[in-house]
């Protein structure tokens, strides 16, 4: 059967798959399903162009995808091209879907002129390692990857209106134990500035 690869917009006919199939993933790793919330979600973050997206079709149904964000590579002076989510629904792997997607990526971005394509996956996760080192990816050493997780007040992970426990101060807004906060001056006896 033929695998074929597109590229993925808010607007694609396919989208609609791609986000079921993505609401499918976040359920893999232990999310609660939320298809519309989903699907809303993946549709912001594409018009925003926060990622890009591919999807890998058989007979026109989506059987995969894989997520990329670009980001500066600083001290190179380029880009480096981060896989962010790559998927491949249960009944079509071990088909070479996922390989066929990761190839898409490192061709695009090989095109672009992009320093590296980088992923990251569980250390348990075997079939996808084997995968990833077989096409070239090699483990980085001497980096840890290191998280600021904030504490979210309500449930639904795709809320938009959630509050986190840190809230943002607006310029001249009057701060409880700190008094007004303007630009550039202090926002409590102690020296603390606002910016």
């Amino acid at each position: 059967m033929t695998t074929t690869i597109v590229p993925i917009t808010s607007a694609h006919p396919a989208f609609d798959q791609v986000a079921a199939l993505f609401d499918d993933y976040r359920a893999h790793y232990g999310q609660p399903s939320t298809p519309e919330t989903t699907r809303s979600w993946l549709h912001d973050q594409l018009a925003q162009h926060r990622i890009s997206a591919a999807a890998a079709t058989r007979a026109d149904r989506v059987c995969g995808f894989i997520t990329v964000m670009i980001m500066p590579a600083s001290l190179m002076l380029g880009t480096s091209w981060s896989i962010r989510d790559l998927y491949v629904a249960p009944s079509h792997r071990r088909s070479g879907i996922a390989n066929a997607l990761l190839q898409h990526v490192i061709h695009n971005a090989r095109a672009a002129g992009a320093h590296r394509v980088s992923l990251q996956t569980e250390t348990d996760n075997t079939p996808a390692l084997t995968l990833y080192t077989d096409i070239g990816f090699q483990p980085v050493t001497g980096l840890e990857l290191l998280n600021l997780t904030f504490e979210r007040t309500r449930q639904d992970p795709g809320d938009t209106a959630r509050t986190d426990r840190f809230h943002r101060v607006s310029i001249g807004e009057d701060v409880p134990g700190c008094g007004r906060t303007r630009l550039g001056a202090p926002a409590s006896r102690s020296g603390t500035t606002a910016s």
